[in-house]
C-alpha cells in the first residue's frame, strides 16, 4: 500500500478529491459548509422586527440598489424619497427597443429603430440559476422568466489567428471532443506505460484507465482516439439507405490544435457564474427595473442630479438640482443611503472624511462596449442551426457575438455584434454609432456570410461614456478590497453607501441587491439603537 493515505489532508487536497469523485454540486456543498461558497449568498431580505415609521431616508439612485433600499425600508414604515438623475429607473438595467434614446458624453444621441417586439439588454443580460436574490424579486414580482442559452456546443469558435485552423468555423462540440479525446489518449498511454507509477496505486491506474477509455472514447485495444458523434458528421444520419447511417467526421488533430491557441478563446469549463442554463426576463432585462418602478415609482424625483452631501450626528442633507428647469432643491433626512456608482460618487460634493474620500478614487470602472444587431432574417438558425449561446472569436474588439434566445424561428432577430472590455472597448467607442455598427458587421461576415446582406439597423452603448454610470461595474483589486473596501462598507456617520460595487459580486444585479439587503439592516439597526 502507498503512503498516500497516511498523509494529512488538506482543504485543498479534499477539494480537489470532492470534485473528482462528486462532481461540482458536492464541490459547492463542501465549500458552503466550510464557509466558502462563491455562489449567491442570500436568497431573501433580512428577516427585520421593529418599525421605522417617523424615520427618514433618502436614498440616491433608482438603480436596483437603490429601488431594493426603497421597497423593503417602505414596508418597515420609513419614508423614504428616492432621487434619481435619470428620467426612467434601472440605473444600468437597461434594454434598448423601439424608441428608447441614450447620449454618451460627447456623442451623438441614438434613438433605437429595432421592429416592435425587439429588443437588445445592453446593461445586465442574464441571470444565474445559484442568484437566488435576484430571482427572489422575479418571483415575488411574477416577472416571467426564460431561458437563455448561455452554452451552446453548436454555435461557433472563430479563431482569426488560429496557425493551422485559422479562419475556419469550429464548432465548440468538436473542440472539447478532440481535446478530451486527444489528452485522454495521451494520458491513457502514460498509464498503461507505467509512467505514473510513482502518483498512482495499481487501483488508481485501473480506475483511471477506464475513465480515460469512456470519457475520451478511446478504442480498447490500442487506446487511440479516432473521434466520436458527439463532435458532429461530416454528413447528417436520415432516412433510408442514403444517407443512412451517415458519415462519421475526421477529429481535428491534436498538434493543430495546440498550435491554434484555441485555450485563449474557448474552455470546456467556464467560470462559475456562467452556467449552461440561464435566466432572462421576457420581453427583456428591464421588466426586473420595471416591477420595482412599478411598486416604489411613488417615492422617486426624477431628474434629480445630487449635487452635494452633508452629513452631521443627526441627519443628512443632500443638495440637487432638476436637470430639466434648473431650479436647486435639498432634503434632509435621518439617513442616507448612497448607490451611485463610485465613479460618479468622487464627482459629488461631499463632506466625507479624506480618508473615505480616497476609498471612494481608489476604485477604477470597467471601460465596457455592446452593440445590438437587427437581423432582417435569423440565418444563425436557418442556414448554421444555432439556437442561442455565443460565438467566441480573437477578432479584436469583438470578443463574443451571442445569438438570441427568445423568439425561436420567427422571422427577424437580434444579436449582440460585439461584448468589448478595457482597451478594446474604450477603441470602439471613439467611432461615431454608425462606424460601430460597420465595425461589427465587418468582422462578423467573416464568421457568417450572410451577415452583411442581413443588417437592419444598430444601437450600441460605451458604459465609460454614459454620463451617470462612467463604467460598466467596478474594478476591484487585492489593494483596495484590503484597504477601501472595509471603509466603504462602513459608511460615515449616518451615510451609507450600497450597490453592485459594495459586494463581491460586481457586475451582477444580484451583487447590488445584496448589497442593498445589508446596508438597509444597518441602518434599520442603528434606528432601533
Amino acid at each position: 500500500m502507498k503512503s498516500a493515505l497516511n498523509r494529512s489532508v488538506t482543504r485543498r487536497d479534499f477539494l480537489y478529491r470532492a470534485a473528482a469523485v462528486g462532481g461540482t454540486g458536492f464541490l459547492l456543498n463542501a465549500m458552503n459548509a466550510w464557509g466558502m461558497g462563491i455562489a449567491s449568498t442570500m436568497s431573501g431580505p433580512p428577516v427585520l422586527s421593529g418599525s421605522g415609521k417617523g424615520k427618514s431616508v433618502v436614498i440616491l439612485g433608482a438603480g436596483l440598489a437603490g429601488m431594493t433600499a426603497a421597497y423593503e425600508l417602505n414596508k418597515l414604515g420609513y419614508k423614504v424619497q428616492v432621487l434619481e438623475a435619470r428620467g426612467f429607473a434601472g440605473g444600468r438595467c437597461q434594454t434598448a427597443r423601439k424608441g428608447f434614446e441614450l447620449t454618451e458624453l460627447g456623442g451623438e444621441t441614438q434613438r433605437c429603430a429595432f421592429d416592435a417586439g425587439q429588443y437588445i439588454n445592453h446593461g445586465p443580460w442574464r441571470i444565474p440559476l445559484h442568484h437566488q436574490s435576484t430571482l427572489h424579486y422575479t418571483r415575488t414580482f411574477e416577472v416571467p422568466l426564460e431561458v437563455m442559452v448561455n452554452d451552446n456546443d453548436h454555435a461557433f469558435v472563430y479563431l482569426e489567428n488560429g496557425g493551422p485552423l485559422a479562419k475556419q468555423r469550429l464548432r465548440p462540440a468538436q473542440i472539447k471532443a478532440d481535446m478530451r479525446g486527444h489528452v485522454a489518449e495521451l494520458l491513457a498511454k502514460s498509464v498503461q506505460d507505467h509512467l505514473l507509477d510513482r502518483q498512482l496505486t495499481d487501483d488508481d491506474q485501473r480506475a483511471l484507465l477506464d475513465y480515460l477509455k469512456h470519457e475520451g472514447q478511446l478504442e480498447a485495444g490500442d487506446l487511440r482516439y479516432k473521434g466520436r458523434t458527439g463532435r458532429g458528421f461530416a454528413v447528417n444520419p436520415g432516412a433510408g439507405m442514403n444517407p443512412g447511417p451517415g458519415t462519421p467526421s475526421d477529429p481535428l488533430g491534436f498538434h493543430d490544435l495546440l498550435a491554434s491557441g484555441v485555450g485563449k478563446v474557448y474552455s470546456a469549463v467556464q467560470d462559475y457564474p456562467m452556467q449552461n442554463t440561464m435566466f432572462q426576463p421576457v420581453g427583456g432585462m428591464d421588466q426586473i427595473a420595471k416591477a420595482f418602478e412599478k411598486r416604489v415609482g411613488r417615492h422617486i424625483r426624477y431628474h434629480a442630479e445630487v449635487r452635494t452631501i452633508r452629513h452631521g450626528d443627526n441627519n443628512v442633507t443632500v443638495a440637487w438640482k432638476d436637470t430639466q428647469t434648473g431650479k436647486e432643491s435639498t432634503v434632509t433626512a435621518d439617513y442616507c443611503l448612497c448607490t451611485l456608482p463610485l465613479s460618479t460618487l468622487r464627482m459629488v460634493d461631499t463632506d466625507f472624511s479624506d480618508g473615505f474620500k480616497n476609498a471612494i478614487k481608489a476604485v477604477a470602472y470597467a471601460p465596457v462596449g455592446k452593440i445590438g444587431l437587427q437581423m432582417k432574417r435569423r440565418f444563425w438558425e436557418e442556414d448554421d442551426h444555432i439556437y442561442g449561446g455565443h460565438v467566441l472569436t480573437d477578432i479584436k474588439g469583438i470578443n463574443t457575438i451571442s445569438l438570441p434566445s427568445t423568439s425561436w424561428q420567427k422571422k427577424k432577430g437580434v444579436l449582440l455584434g460585439y461584448y468589448n472590455y478595457q482597451t478594446d472597448a474604450i477603441a470602439v467607442s471613439a467611432l461615431s454609432p454608425a462606424e460601430r455598427a460597420e465595425f461589427a458587421l465587418a468582422a462578423g461576415e467573416k464568421i457568417f456570410p450572410a451577415y452583411r446582406d442581413a443588417f437592419d439597423s444598430a444601437f450600441s452603448v460605451a458604459w465609460h461614456r454614459v454620463q451617470y454610470n462612467l463604467g460598466g461595474w467596478a474594478e476591484w483589486n487585492d489593494d483596495s478590497r484590503k484597504n477601501a473596501y472595509p471603509l466603504l462598507l462602513e459608511g460615515e456617520k449616518r451615510v451609507l453607501l450600497a450597490g453592485e460595487h459594495l459586494s463581491y459580486l460586481t457586475g451582477w444585479q444580484a451583487g447590488a441587491i445584496e448589497s442593498a439587503w445589508q446596508q438597509l439592516a444597518r441602518i434599520h439597526e442603528r434606528a432601533m439603537a
